[in-house]
């Protein structure tokens, strides 16, 4: 199976619809798996009905075309791949991990074409102060200076 061809199928699919395509990557073995996403999550009906559409348009019609093939979201705590994830999650507590290394515990303000901006606190002791008080600072990233953004869930 073509992964190029697979993706092109899958997005005619979710055309129209709530969800789109995260990601399509091929495994050693002749393994696929699909990640989509929606606004408002990823129902598993919706999953089995795009894995027989695929199915369909791929038939197993010997073992040379036998492939194993999963389809499902991209999960709570997955990073973010794609721009639409960002926008869904703007407000929500995220974890950045930048590419020099900084853990950032923030919330995700704003998702542009380009970049996303958070919003964390950080500990500052103004000048005459006895003690330090917790300031909020915005910070916008490029999206490829990032190693990974995904939910920060808290409990």
């Amino acid at each position: 199976m073509d992964t190029r061809a697979l993706t092109e199928l899958i997005e005619k699919e979710l055309t129209g619809s709530e969800y789109y395509l995260i990601g399509v990557s091929s495994e050693p073995g002749d393994r696929y798996v699909v990640e989509i996403d929606s606004d408002e999550g990823v129902d598993i009906d919706f999953c089995a009905e795009l894995s027989r559409k695929i199915e369909e348009a791929f038939p197993r019609d010997n073992d040379s075309d036998d492939y194993e093939l999963e389809v499902g979201s991209a999960g709570l705590t997955a990073p973010f791949k794609v721009k639409r994830q960002y926008l869904k999650n703007i407000g929500q507590d995220v974890e950045v991990l930048t590419n020099d290394g900084r853990k950032l515990h923030a919330i995700l303000r704003e998702a542009g074409d380009n970049d996303f901006t958070v919003e964390y606190l950080v500990k500052e002791k103004p000048e005459g102060a006895k003690r330090p008080v917790e300031v909020a600072r915005r910070e916008s990233f490029p999206y490829d200076a990032v190693k990974s953004v995904c939910v920060d869930l808290k409990f």
